[in-house]
């Protein structure tokens, strides 16, 4: 079992997965204490005719770089291999603002193949390596040294297994023309944007029932502080303050810490202090905003005037079309964008891209009554009216 703990013995590796097509990675990392993933192993395979290698580098090892595993991600000639990517990619990003090129996610590549919904790793193995993996070293402390056998026997397998992996879904997307499909998906996971928070937009992910522009406004400022206290001192912002004590905040307005004291729901080192203080100039700031600069409410967050039964007819096509295609439903559209759909709304993902193709632009001939359903032996079929 091969483990790296030199920047040497890294680029020595890098230089030989260059030469390959493609190279399998993944990660273990802790983020229960902080609000930055730790990273704690990095698990790198490649595979070809002259035979395979796969190793296990240690970014703790005292004075290892990444430096030549980066060279490597950028290197467009070699096919980066991850599954369910978005956390890994955070990292590295997050490290050295390094988003590797080409990539390929076999989650996602799984779901167009119609292997289900978010399909996990243990279940591709299984279908289509024939293996199983065991996960017993899952809930493990990685920061912690040495490394046990069990622990870099179970590392080393979500990367070795994923070479099959990767080879089958990759022959499967070829044969059948959809690898286009998988490369718009791709865009997401590569878009810088998609793994920076801005502390001004952290209120969007509050869930409030009160959507008026003045209680928006006092959310929208107690999110500013908690991500930005959480983010320059690298804590969960959980530990700040969780999302229902921020909406009670919000709700109660307090003015000072004797105000913070009667709350049911914050934490109590979050009741003086610092934190307190942050909290207090928040809701003020929050009430002294000018009416023409409150937040507009999150459309997402208005109840739609739906059509219920244009919806349940949009859920039939979407069964209809993802059993004929043999894709992951969710991959096309959720419920919400079947719901927008039937209220009228067009800025949804499921009219945009290969899911106009295969889905879109048959919900929007559906929603303006140009063509109906109809039940042809075992099939729902799409007839005009």
């Amino acid at each position: 079992m091969k483990k790296i703990t030199t920047t040497d013995a890294l680029a020595a590796f890098c230089v030989e997965a260059a030469k390959r097509p493609y190279v399998t990675v993944d990660t273990e990392f802790l983020r229960e204490r902080t609000y930055y993933s730790k990273l704690c192993l990095v698990q790198l395979a490649y595979q070809d005719d002259a035979g395979e290698d796969a190793v296990l580098v240690d970014p703790l090892a005292d004075g290892l770089s990444l430096e030549p595993l980066y060279d490597l991600f950028r290197d467009v000639g070699v096919v980066k291999v991850f599954h369910a990517a978005r956390q890994d990619l955070e990292i590295f990003h997050v490290d050295a603002g390094v988003i590797p090129e080409p990539l390929f996610d076999t989650q996602v590549a799984a779901m167009v193949c119609g292997f289900g919904e978010q399909v996990g790793y243990e279940t591709l193995v299984r279908k289509i390596v024939k293996a199983e993996v065991d996960k017993s070293s899952r809930f493990t402390d990685w920061s912690r040294r040495p490394l046990t056998d069990a622990q870099m026997t179970y590392a080393l397998a979500d990367v070795t297994h994923l070479r099959d992996v990767y080879e089958y879904l990759s022959a499967r997307l070829d044969k059948s023309g959809r690898k286009k499909w998988v490369a718009e998906e791709m865009a997401v996971l590569k878009d810088p944007a998609t793994y920076q928070s801005d502390p001004a937009d952290a209120w969007k992910r509050v869930k409030t029932r009160t959507q008026t522009g003045r209680f928006l406004a006092i959310v929208r400022e107690l999110a500013r502080f908690r991500e930005t206290y959480a983010q320059t001192r690298d804590v969960p912002r959980s530990r700040v303050y969780k999302d229902d004590a921020l909406v009670e905040i919000a709700s109660t307005k307090p003015q000072n810490e004797q105000d913070l004291g009667r709350s049911r729901l914050l934490l109590r080192e979050a009741r003086k202090g610092e934190i307190a203080q942050g909290i207090i100039d928040s809701v003020k700031a929050g009430l002294a905003l000018p009416a023409d600069q409150l937040p507009k409410p999150d459309k997402s967050m208005i109840k739609l005037q739906v059509n219920p039964a244009l919806a349940d007819l949009l859920r039939v096509l979407l069964k209809a079309t993802t059993d004929n295609e043999g894709v992951a439903q969710k991959l096309i559209a959720s419920s919400a964008d079947l719901d927008a759909l039937a209220a009228g709304e067009r800025d949804v993902p499921a009219l945009t891209g290969w899911r106009r193709e295969v889905f879109g632009k048959d919900a929007l001939l559906l929603c303006e009554g140009q063509v109906g359903l109809a039940v042809k032996g075992q099939k729902v079929v799409i007839v005009a009216l």
